[in-house]
């Protein structure tokens, strides 16, 4: 799992490139504040050696909270800046700053 983070000087955005191994999985998405937790605007392209991938425009000097849907199941990305307890969730969420 990996998070890269690319700041554009003529835009107030970040580049945001979400990534995650899983190669025996049929799908996979990205769901955070920046999407309204939504699957379908999240989806992940899958590569060829197995990693799902895409990058997303976030608005710079904010910080969000995000889960990777692998086939239905929630996960962390370990590779976040830090974790933050979600109660609607009841379990912690990834935290990406931008």
């Amino acid at each position: 799992m990996s998070l890269k983070k690319q700041f554009v000087k003529t835009k107030p955005v970040c580049k945001v490139t979400f990534s995650i191994d899983a190669k025996d999985a049929d799908s996979a998405a990205v769901v955070g504040d920046f999407n309204n937790w939504n699957a379908e605007e999240g989806v992940l392209s899958k590569l060829k050696n197995g990693t799902f991938k895409a990058t997303y425009d976030l608005v710079k000097d904010a910080i969000y909270e995000f889960k990777y849907v692998i086939d239905g199941n929630y996960v962390n990305d370990p590779e976040a800046d830090f974790y933050k307890w979600n109660d609607f969730a009841g379990s912690e969420n990834g935290v990406v700053v931008v």
